[in-house]
């Protein structure tokens, strides 16, 4: 079943949203971003060591809003595919997180939808 998250329009260009979906060992971590007037999801999970990538809420693109980066080691991620370009797990993905946009709201899809 689709879960909302939250409106299209809360996620500004160069911005990014985290949110936790379910309990126990259905519980999900994932981030939605806006960048290059794109709306893409991530786990938030870095490749390193599984570590969600912010710190404090939201806040997953570096200082210059180029790259996401973990602030637990410092790995630096490209917002268009998820590929590390410097850091521990340099040459890695993050791993998308299955999204919809329709009608102005941003739905996750668990498995039960995906085909």
């Amino acid at each position: 079943m689709a879960k909302f998250l939250c409106r299209a329009d809360e996620i500004a260009e160069g911005e990014a949203k985290g949110f936790v979906l379910g309990s126990g060992p259905d519980r999900i971590a994932v981030f939605v971003l806006r960048h290059g007037g794109s709306i893409r999801a991530y786990l938030n999970a870095c490749p390193h060591q599984g570590t969600p990538l912010e710190i404090s809420p939201d806040r997953f693109f570096d200082a210059l809003g180029r790259n996401l980066i973990c602030r637990t080691h410092g790995a630096l991620f490209r917002p268009e595919d998820g590929f590390c370009l410097a850091g521990p797990c340099a040459g890695k993905s993050l791993n998308p997180a299955p999204i919809r946009v329709s009608d102005g709201k941003i739905w996750f899809e668990d498995e039960e939808n995906r085909s």
